[in-house]
């Protein structure tokens, strides 16, 4: 009997569909995705709708954050910066070496609005797929910004609220969430994580590299298409 209701960041990407396959399993889930004109928005929307019709997920927003485009500083959304293509690094990422990928401090603003929707509905669970180890090592995927954050939740909403971030991910590597992902009947044919493309998944970008590294090293092959 699921009797708490949690709000599940969904992306679109595979570790989102896998944290939603781990949240389906106990809780009620609303589906929360974020778009903020990054280049992909359109194919990762349509992933996030895909994954909830999969789970027949009755409470979902879907939240524009067009601001993001006028602060800019990151090559998902000004057209001006390109998305690099992945170089072989080690694990963890280094500190010094974030990537021009990194939306600066946008988890915050996700869960922000996450904490703000859990207020209303009555979720004492929110779910967010971050990753610290086995990532591109973006600040906001620390254990211990989400350990700040929880603080900041405690002391800024209703005393009787109790709302939680959960990361269930942070310290996998990505061939264990792959592996996850097949365990828990995670839709990941329905996931996109390519940071260029919309239709066939560039397969060089940061992104599209840790993910077929984790379906290699798991031993699966990725369902969705890619160009190279």
């Amino acid at each position: 009997m699921k009797t708490e209701l949690a709000v599940v960041l969904v992306s679109g990407g595979m570790d989102s569909c896998v944290t939603a396959a781990i949240a389906n399993q106990d809780c009620t889930c609303a589906f929360l995705h974020v778009h903020y004109g990054q280049r992909t928005e359109e194919r990762e929307l349509r992933a996030f709708n895909d994954i909830a019709d999969f789970y027949a997920v009755e409470k979902r927003l879907s939240v524009s954050l067009e601001y993001f485009k006028q602060i800019g500083g990151s090559s998902l959304i000004d057209e001006n910066i390109p998305v690099p293509d992945a170089v072989p690094h080690p694990i963890p990422h280094p500190a010094l070496e974030i990537p021009s990928t990194y939306v600066p401090f946008r988890n915050a603003h996700l869960l922000a609005i996450a904490t703000s929707w859990g207020e209303v509905i009555g979720a004492t669970k929110i779910f967010i797929g971050a990753v610290e180890e086995d990532s591109s090592g973006y600040p906001d995927c620390r254990e211990g910004f989400y350990t700040a954050f929880n603080k900041a939740i405690e002391m800024g909403t209703r005393p009787d609220s109790h709302i939680e971030i959960i990361t269930p991910l942070i310290h996998r590597k990505k061939a264990d969430i792959v592996k996850t992902g097949f365990e828990t009947g995670a839709p990941l044919h329905l996931s996109w994580s390519c940071y260029r493309k919309n239709d066939r998944a560039c397969g060089r970008c940061e992104s599209c590299a840790l993910r077929l590294k984790g379906f290699r090293e798991a031993g699966f092959e990725d369902p969705v298409p890619y160009e190279d």
